[in-house]
């Protein structure tokens, strides 16, 4: 199976994508990264490990749409099976969501529906949480709203920081993606309304 990442940022969780492919942990590959930042260091990781790297200057569309559009286009002209954001800051728009119905991924730092958006640890200590954690999720129009795939738990210490505890959760993330990637890979994800369920066949 033909898996794209989208990546805005350092890439710790595409690296841990890469490493579950080249030690059979995910039985598809990574056939490209794109990002519209020119200097994601995600872009480096995909390089030193022969993956297409691809930057999109989002200055250069007049729109989310035109953009995303361009997305679509080459992500349809590679095959792509899974499109996995991992760090990507960009909402999707309607364009590329309704493109992959179904066939996108994400992570998100928070157990979902608790502290949606940016900055969910940080969310989460100042409510005074005592447990997050991460979730993985398929992709709809809203902000991080679609099904959820996986979650877990991830205790909160009396004296964590935001970078402590992301730091735990970052942990749980490289390990759970991956399950979720291979679980879509083998046909046992179904979405049912706003659930989805694992099959066993």
């Amino acid at each position: 199976m033909r898996l794209a990442v989208l990546a805005s940022g350092f890439g710790s969780n595409l690296q841990a994508i890469i490493d579950a492919v080249e030690g059979g942990k995910i039985t598809g590959r990574v056939e490209v990264v794109i990002s519209d930042q020119k200097d994601a260091y995600a872009l480096e990781r995909a390089r030193r490990h022969g993956i297409g790297a691809v930057y999109i200057n989002p200055r250069h569309f007049s729109g989310r749409e035109a953009f995303d559009r361009e997305v679509l286009t080459l992500l349809q002209g590679k095959n792509i099976d899974l499109v996995v954001l991992a760090g990507y800051m960009r909402l999707l728009s309607p364009v590329l969501v309704g493109g992959f119905k179904g066939k996108i991924m994400n992570i998100h730092p928070s157990l979902l529906p608790s502290f949606p958006g940016l900055e969910g640890v940080q969310q989460a200590l100042d409510y005074g949480v005592k447990v997050s954690g991460c979730t993985v999720h398929f992709v709809d129009e809203g902000l991080d709203t679609g099904p959820v795939i996986l979650q877990e738990a991830v205790p909160v210490y009396g004296q964590d920081t935001a970078a402590s505890l992301q730091e735990r959760i970052h942990e749980v993330e490289h390990r759970l993606y991956p399950r979720a990637i291979q679980l879509f890979i083998e046909g046992k994800l179904e979405i049912e309304g706003r659930r989805c369920f694992q099959n066993e066949t």
